[in-house]
């Protein structure tokens, strides 16, 4: 199937939704092709949209589309214009969201008057931007436009973390440890009783009904959420944010008090999708006795509320500034249930596990359903599994019905009327609710694989239908609402995986502005959501190259697959990554890391339960071979066995020959080395699929299988098979291909002739005299030609050398399923060099500071305040220069030395940086030492040496 129509092609994803051409009246009734729908988001769900209303008969629908990424970078318009080639459905903004409380209000009046002049009778929010803004959701509303998604109560009472987490404590769900009201308790500490709160009522002027705080009934805490309230509808402050943060030391305190060896997570209200949130370390890793440890801890705070703040754009004059504050479970595993609603009836739809994730944003998800942990435990328990893996199987799926039946409550409580998430974290048998998202989710599709709903006539069970997407599920609520008769969720496959392809780096670092040269088409068993990326041009065929803008995240494409099991789920995304190129320029993507990763589960456990702090720990982990990596010299080690092959020959004529058989594997056996020596993340999955294929014992390597197999499989794994007539740059060269085949050849013969499989026992053999059946003639020609084709593949031995040399097999799965993270892998020094070896910092001269990625440059942390360095600074090690928005996310840049500022190169806020850009000229306290060709030559070389002395 192709990517570009892949709704249409794979009936398993979608079926024909065009309920208008049925013959059941009572089915025909709930079409929805009388909606107009202005689509007002951007991404894969902007393009999923589109496709999905075309096949429903929606006909009519419109975008918007912002200027942003077009001025900001050339040529990065919207791929899904190649679809959508009516210009009056086209329509152009700013941005989409606005940079402040006044932009965001100009907005949403700008595209009610959009709406209004072209006809359209409803709005599509997606996943993105204001979909979970509850005065955007009024405002349409009020402004009769039918809006797909949570009604504006529904959002009030659901979507915003404090009022979600209070409707949660009065209906029996578990919440996590904390406060949700820092606001109110700033207020209260400023105005002490009530009536200093009814001065403040007068002085404001604030319209609070009397019988509010008259009454017996609400109390203090209440009365003044009533106050606050008041005071966002009329646009002014009752505290400053300085005054917030005092009250965020003294909440934070008490949780460290009480809780001294765990991280205090802070988050707005108003976040989502990894904005607004920041994580106070733990007293723990100061210095000094607990009450000063405490402090120094809790002292963060108000600069990590300022940070929260600026970053979901709730700074200004007026905004709800409200942030939670609480425990942050250390073992935890975020997982989410995907609930839907109609306002009379709420189910739900199975969980996702996303704890793979970093910097609050989600990688690679999983989904977690009553089928698959069944067939799972059962599978367990034949083979006989370690008894604490079955209770851990046990507990999840207990645990999995338990939050279900929590979502549907929640979901009731608030008066559900479209498709939402319950955000959960699991920490072994517990569970807590951390927030709803009141929007769908960017990886719903991992839901939708694995279930759909079947609505029945209930005056009629011959008559049903089948949604097998959320987005029509959202777009039938909005369109029917009570009407629809509750749905039961029927199986589709057992489990789903999704693989968020993101324009980062190595270090899982954005990066902006890189351009798609090309793309290879989706391959079998793969489902692609592009945006329309991968669209060819319908006349030429060609590929059509694409910016990757980046003014609001890094996200390209959502890479799904199915499985019976998870297992079968994580080899079909191994394969299908295995089997995309993607290239361009100034174009890094996270596409090896997902490769890595999915193949260290398929080889160290598809079972393991990783928490939300594996990711960093595999990273260091993955950076520690790199750093190894860059000390090896893959020519020499090649020719330094070959030396010692032809010195141990027995007379001239044999040397000669080992010395002609080596080389003729030189290519065959160095370019493959060095591909995974350069590329870590692909070499972590190798290594992990491969651990039972070798041991190292003080560095000396022994293979368990023929090295000549695990070479082959290496180039496959690689995607470097011989292709007649393909590019020779990407597989393995014709000579190297010949030589490879006749290896494989001879040792497929030879275990046949010798009815033997087992590589151990085959060496074994070949260490002997002649076995029946061959002559001493025969068998000396076949001793000669195996010792011609394991002449040199010593080198293969290289890469299980450096993981033994990086320890990195210590990050493992216990017999609960649970990661064992190493103490080391946590060393956050350690953590932050590796990523510096993973992806080098530009070169600089010794008196200049560069960016490290493009982005928006910031100079001070907030409008209005003192920038962080100015011309004569001195800065030391460790402080704050600069701030830099890269894909939606505000990155704080600290100095990575001492020194002074002597210039500052860019002047002004939020000005566009590229990578390696000199932003300040500085005169440093150290010079900095810089290593020479010849000292490079002779650190790889003395490492080198050492992996050839425990292997010689």
């Amino acid at each position: 199937m192709t990517s570009n129509n892949h709704y249409l092609n794979n009936p398993k994803i979608h079926a024909d939704r065009s309920l208008a051409n049925s013959s059941s009246e009572w089915v025909k009734s709930f079409a929805c092709n009388d909606l107009k729908p202005l689509i007002i988001c951007r991404g894969p769900i902007r393009k999923e949209a589109m496709d999905v209303f075309d096949e429903m008969g929606i006909n009519n629908y419109g975008i918007l589309l912002s200027e942003k990424d077009s001025i900001t970078y050339a040529n990065a318009l919207a791929p899904e214009l190649r679809k959508l080639t009516d210009p009056s459905r086209v329509h152009r903004v700013p941005d989409y969201t606005g940079a402040d409380k006044e932009e965001r209000q100009q907005r949403i009046r700008q595209i009610i008057a959009i709406a209004h002049d072209n006809g359209y009778n409803s709005i599509f929010t997606g996943y993105g931007f204001m979909a979970e803004d509850e005065e955007m959701v009024r405002s349409m509303e009020n402004a009769g436009l039918n809006f797909i998604g949570p009604c504006a109560n529904t959002v009030r009472d659901a979507g915003l973390k404090d009022e979600a987490k209070r409707t949660a404590l009065s209906n029996g769900v578990s919440v996590t440890p904390g406060i949700d009201n820092a606001s109110t308790l700033t207020v209260l500490k400023k105005h002490k009783d009530l009536d200093g709160l009814k001065k403040l009522v007068a002085d404001q002027d604030l319209a609070v009904d009397a019988t509010v705080l008259d009454s017996d009934v609400l109390s203090l805490e209440e009365k003044t959420n009533a106050i606050l309230t008041a005071s966002f509808e009329k646009g002014i402050d009752l505290f400053t944010v300085e005054e917030l943060g005092e009250q965020l030391i003294v909440a934070v305190t008490k949780m460290f008090e009480q809780y001294p060896e765990n991280r205090v997570r802070m988050k707005a209200i108003s976040g989502g999708g990894g904005k607004g949130q920041r994580i106070l370390p733990a007293p723990n890793s100061y210095q000094g006795t607990l009450e000063e440890r405490i402090v120094l801890a809790s002292a963060r705070a108000p600069e990590l509320a300022l940070e929260i703040l600026n970053e979901v754009k709730c700074n200004g004059v007026g905004d709800n500034k409200n942030i939670l504050a609480e425990l942050n479970i250390e073992t935890t595993r975020h997982q989410e249930i995907q609930v839907v609603g109609n306002g009379d009836w709420c189910i739900t739809m199975g969980g996702r596990d996303c704890s793979l994730q970093m910097h609050e944003q989600k990688l690679l998800e999983v989904s977690v359903t009553v089928e698959e942990l069944k067939l799972t435990i059962s599978d367990a328990e034949q083979r006989k599994a370690p008894a604490a893996e079955i209770a851990t199987l046990k507990q999840d799926l207990v645990v999995l019905e338990k939050m279900e039946n929590e979502a549907a409550k929640f979901g009731g409580a608030v008066g559900l009327d479209s498709v939402s998430t319950f955000e959960c974290i699991v920490d072994g048998s517990s569970h807590f609710f951390m927030e709803m998202n009141t929007r769908i989710q960017v990886e719903h599709r991992v839901t939708e694989l694995c279930y759909g709903l079947k609505f029945t006539n209930p005056d009629n069970s011959a008559e049903s239908f089948v949604v097998n997407s959320l987005v029509e599920a959202m777009v039938l609520i909005a369109r029917h609402s009570t009407r629809l008769p509750k749905p039961v969720r029927i199986a589709r496959d057992n489990s789903s995986v999704e693989a968020r392809l993101n324009a980062t780096n190595q270090a899982l670092q954005p990066h902006a502005g890189g351009i798609i040269d090309n793309w290879s088409n989706a391959v079998e068993g793969e489902i692609r959501d592009d945006q329309g990326i991968s669209m060819h041009n319908p006349d030429t065929d060609v590929f059509m190259k694409y910016h990757l803008a980046g003014a609001y995240d890094s996200n390209i494409a959502l890479l799904l697959t199915t499985g019976s099991t998870r297992r079968d789920t994580y080899e079909a995304m191994s394969e299908v990554i295995r089997q995309t190129t993607i290239s361009g320029k100034n174009l890094c993507t996270n596409l090896e890391f997902h490769y890595g990763l999915v193949n260290w589960f398929i080889g160290q456990g598809i079972n393991a339960r990783p928490t939300t702090r594996f990711i960093v720990p595999y990273l260091t982990a993955v950076g520690q071979l790199k750093e190894q990596a860059n000390n090896i010299d893959v020519a020499y080690a090649f020719q330094q066995f070959k030396k010692a092959y032809v010195k141990s020959a027995a007379n001239d004529d044999i040397a000669k020959a080992i010395s002609v058989a080596v080389d003729r594997k030189s290519t065959l056996l160095t370019r493959p080395v060095e591909f995974l020596l350069a590329e870590p993340h692909i070499l972590s999955g190798w290594l992990s699929l491969n651990h039972s294929n070798y041991t190292v014992n003080n560095g000396e390597v022994t293979w368990s299988k023929n090295p000549i197999e695990v070479l082959s499989e290496l180039y496959h794994f690689l995607n470097m098979d011989y292709v007649e007539g393909a590019a020779a740059l990407y597989q393995i060269w014709d000579h190297d291909h010949a030589l490879l085949s006749e290896a494989l050849s001879f040792y497929r013969d030879l275990e046949q002739r010798l009815d033997i499989s087992d590589w151990d026992s085959l060496c074994q053999l070949l260490t002997g005299d002649a076995p029946a059946g061959f002559d001493a003639e025969l068998w000396d020609a076949v001793l000669n030609a195996h010792v011609g084709f394991q002449a040199g593949v010593d080198l293969l031995s290289l890469l299980p050398y450096l993981a033994a040399q990086t320890d990195f097999f210590s990050l493992k799965i216990n017999d609960d399923l649970s990661i064992d993270i190493p103490d080391v892998l946590t060393d956050e020094d350690l953590q932050e060099r590796m990523a510096k070896v993973l992806v080098p910092p530009p070169v600089a001269k010794s008196d200049e500071i560069v960016a490290e990625s493009g982005g928006m440059f910031y100079p001070r942390e907030a409008p209005g305040m003192d920038e962080f360095v100015v011309e004569g600074s001195h800065f030391n090690a460790g402080d704050p220069l600069y701030i830099v928005e890269v894909m939606k996310m505000f990155n704080k840049v600290y100095a990575p030395f001492s020194g002074t500022i002597e210039k500052v190169l860019v002047e002004g806020d939020a000005v566009i940086i590229s990578k390696g850009q000199p932003l300040f000229k500085i005169t440093p306290d150290e010079v900095a030492v810089f290593e020479s060709d010849e000292d490079i030559l002779a650190r790889k070389r003395k490492a080198t040496g050492l992996f050839l002395a425990a292997n010689a």
